[in-house]
């Protein structure tokens, strides 16, 4: 058998990080999926699918996702039976995340955190945390490397 889903859609909230008792890590956050047709003359419909993601996983999305960027989600569809405050059955439908990966690139998302588009990747990645020290056993000078242009054409990517 086989229960495998793959998603890709916007995160309609920011990731809600919570910890169980055994301090393990879970996210849950929502996402607003697009289908893929729609009636004749209409808009397209959107789904918006839940999405819940366990230890690393969820301290990833928790770290590097916010509302409105794009994902890219990997799991299983899991069905929950419970009890509402008035006791009536309930079933819900969700999707627990073995992987989620980034749709968009930090380029084309709305700037968030400590990136500088006018400074360029290489800024961003150059900060270090203020314990940083770079390990003795490193031969080379930082004057050895230079940055190449996004537009080079010998890049195979």
């Amino acid at each position: 058998m086989l229960n495998h889903i793959v998603l890709m859609g916007r995160l309609t909230r920011d990731p809600e990080l919570r910890r169980t008792s055994s301090g393990v890590a879970v996210a849950s956050f929502t996402l607003a999926v697009d289908r893929d047709y729609s009636a004749q003359g209409a808009e397209k419909e959107t789904d918006f699918v839940d999405i819940v993601a366990w230890r690393s996983t969820a301290e990833f999305v928790s770290k590097y996702f916010a509302k409105g960027r794009m994902a890219v989600v990997s799991g299983r569809l899991q069905i929950r039976n419970w009890q509402d405050k008035e006791g009536n059955k309930r079933r819900s439908a969700e999707v627990v995340a073995d992987n989620v990966y980034f749709g968009d690139s930090k380029r084309d998302s709305a700037p968030s955190g400590g990136f500088d588009q006018s400074q360029g990747y290489a800024q961003s990645f150059n900060q270090q945390p203020a314990a940083y020290q770079a390990p003795k056993d490193v031969s080379g000078a930082a004057s050895d490397f230079s940055m190449l242009a996004d537009e080079d054409p010998d890049l195979p990517f």
